[in-house]
C-alpha cells in the first residue's frame, strides 16, 4: 500500500512506514478488504488529518480515539464529519463550549472541521481506521504505535505546540509530550456522558488563541464557514 500522505509528513514519518508494525497494519487492512469488510474512512482519507495539516503548520493538536463507524461520517479528522452529516453528540458539545467560551454560534447541521485543520489544528485519532458499525475494532492493530510516534515526533521536532487532551484516553498521551517546549490543556471528554464533568467551562478555545497570539502566531478562527 502506497501511503497517501503529504510530503512533509512523509519525510517526518519515513522511518515508521518501514517498521514491521506498520507493514502488519497494511496486511491487516488488505485482509479486511479481501473479506468484504467495510472500513471507514475510505482509503484516500485514512491520512486526511496529515494531508490537511502539514507538519510545518501544526500549531494545535486535538486527539480523538477512533473514527466514527457509521456510513458517511468519518473522513480522517478527529471529531469531524463529512458534509451532509449532522454533528454527533460530542461535536455538538464542542460547539456548545465554543459558543460559551468565545461567543461564536456554531452550525446545527454541519460538522466538517476541515477549516480548523487548514489553519494548523491537527485532528488526530489514535486509530486511523475502523470496521463499519464496530467501534474500536481496529484499535489494537498497530495504529496506537503509529500515532504515538506522531505525537512524539511533533514533541521532539517542533516548539510551542498546544495539545488539547480531552478525556482519560487522550490524557494517557501526555507522557509523550515535552512540556518544557509545549503546552498541554486537559479537560473531560466532550461526550454527553462526561461533558458536564469538566469539559464545559474549560475555555480551551480562548486559551489556545491567547497563547498563539502571545507566541506571535495567528489565532485559530474556530467559526465554521458552512457551504
Amino acid at each position: 500500500m502506497k501511503v497517501q500522505i503529504e510530503n512533509s509528513w512523509q519525510k517526518a514519518l519515513k522511518d515508521e512506514f518501514n517498521k514491521l508494525y506498520f507493514q502488519q497494519i497494511v496486511t491487516f487492512l488488505k485482509t479486511e478488504k479481501s473479506l468484504g469488510k467495510i472500513i471507514y474512512p475510505p482509503g484516500p482519507l485514512i491520512f486526511n488529518a496529515f494531508n490537511q495539516t502539514t507538519f510545518d503548520n501544526v500549531k494545535v493538536v486535538i486527539i480523538g480515539q477512533d473514527p466514527y463507524h457509521g456510513a458517511g461520517q468519518a473522513h480522517g479528522l478527529s471529531f469531524s464529519v463529512q458534509n451532509g452529516i449532522k454533528p454527533p453528540p460530542s461535536l455538538v458539545n464542542i460547539f456548545k463550549e465554543i459558543k460559551n467560551d468565545i461567543g461564536i454560534d456554531m452550525p446545527e447541521k454541519y460538522g466538517n472541521l476541515t477549516s480548523w485543520a487548514e489553519q494548523g489544528v491537527l485532528l488526530l485519532n489514535a486509530a486511523l481506521t475502523v470496521r463499519a458499525d464496530e467501534p474500536f475494532s481496529h484499535a489494537k492493530i498497530g495504529w496506537a504505535e503509529f500515532t504515538n510516534a506522531v505525537i512524539k515526533i511533533i514533541s521532539d521536532k517542533k516548539e510551542g505546540v498546544i495539545f488539547l487532551l480531552w478525556g482519560k484516553f487522550a490524557q494517557e498521551k501526555q507522557s509523550l509530550i515535552d512540556e518544557t517546549k509545549h503546552t498541554v490543556f486537559k479537560a473531560a471528554h466532550p461526550s454527553p456522558f462526561s461533558a458536564d464533568k469538566g469539559f464545559f467551562g474549560c475555555k480551551h478555545f480562548s486559551k489556545t488563541n491567547q497563547l498563539l497570539v502571545q507566541s506571535g502566531k495567528l489565532p485559530i478562527n474556530w467559526k465554521l464557514l458552512t457551504p
